[in-house]
């Protein structure tokens, strides 16, 4: 059993009704209720909503004005300020919609998400490759995943929620285009067989997972423990990597997502060379589309030998 590959399991079972769950299950029909809403009525609400979160959310936030401060310690503090202030509107934006993605048809979902590059999938497509999409931790990454899923087979991988129900909506959500969604204990090996059977790989490459087989490199103006695993996965795989970037457009109401030029595979030799290419990927998304990136995670948790802790 331990040699199989393990995704999550998508089915609606009963145990899904029992009474614990029940406030989850009306946190998921309000969801669900904007998610069917259109953008021009729901972003209003969303931005009203946002001062609330910018109120109680004191802890996050804090996480954020220190990742912000260590990426950027030459920001003035008013700014520090405002973009903390555009990332929780974005946060709120993104929890109130992206409940469309599922309750939504296909053709919603094309005209809510513009893609910007295709012409790379599709010389690797032509070439008869699979691909690796590269992409931080962002507000609306399952926006670029789910769109992305519409063109190519692809699976990714997740860490599981505590609560069994919202484990089972979110997930159902980015496998509702026929995609699965592994969990980390899968391991590299379920990545490569699905590659090889043509499946692309969306990955996330900006979590901090700790000092065992990581390696610093610089990220904008820090150091980050970054995992390489990318280059050994694209050369079993025979998968090129494509860096992928999304942002909200507000007065068009639609995200605008790029796929921008294959990474060269000589880029990715050694466990170095990665790192600092798959940092450099996360800095091109921040640059872009800074109030998109999910500051509030502890990404900068591991720390050089001699460094404090940040958090």
């Amino acid at each position: 059993m331990a040699r199989q590959a393990k995704h999550f399991d998508r089915r609606f079972t009963l145990s899904l009704l029992h009474p614990k769950y029940w406030a989850t299950w009306l946190a998921i029909l309000v969801l669900l209720f904007f998610g069917s809403m259109p953008a021009r009525l729901r972003d209003p609400i969303a931005r009203l909503l946002a001062r609330l979160v910018r109120v109680y959310a004191k802890k996050p936030i804090n996480i954020a004005r220190i990742n912000i401060q260590e990426c950027f310690p030459e920001m003035p503090a008013s700014e520090v300020e405002d973009l903390i202030k555009a990332n929780v509107d974005m946060f709120v934006l993104v929890l109130m919609s992206q409940a469309e993605l599922l309750v939504r048809s296909d053709a919603h979902i094309k005209r809510r998400i513009h893609i910007i590059g295709y012409e790379h999938v599709q010389a690797a497509r032509d070439a008869g490759q699979p691909i690796i999409f590269i992409m931080p931790h962002v507000w609306p990454l399952e926006y670029a995943g789910l769109r992305l899923n519409q063109e190519v087979p692809m699976v990714t991988m997740a860490k599981a929620h505590r609560n069994g129900l919202f484990n089972w909506f979110s997930n159902r959500l980015r496998s509702s285009q026929n995609g699965r969604v592994y969990m980390r204990e899968a391991g590299i090996r379920a990545l490569i067989t699905e590659l090889k059977q043509d499946n692309s790989f969306f990955y996330l490459p900006d979590e901090d997972l700790g000092p065992e087989q990581s390696v610093f490199a610089p990220l904008l103006s820090t150091e980050k423990a970054t995992l390489p695993v990318v280059g050994r996965l694209a050369q079993a795989g025979k998968a090129q990597v494509l860096p992928v970037k999304i942002g909200y457009d507000k007065a068009a109401y639609r995200f605008n997502l790029t796929v921008m030029a294959q990474v060269k595979p000589e880029d990715m030799l050694g466990k170095d060379n990665e790192a600092v290419a798959l940092n450099k990927m996360v800095e091109q998304v921040i640059q872009a589309y800074p109030e998109q990136y999910m500051w509030f995670l502890k990404f900068l948790k591991t720390r050089p030998e001699g460094q404090p802790k940040l958090y």
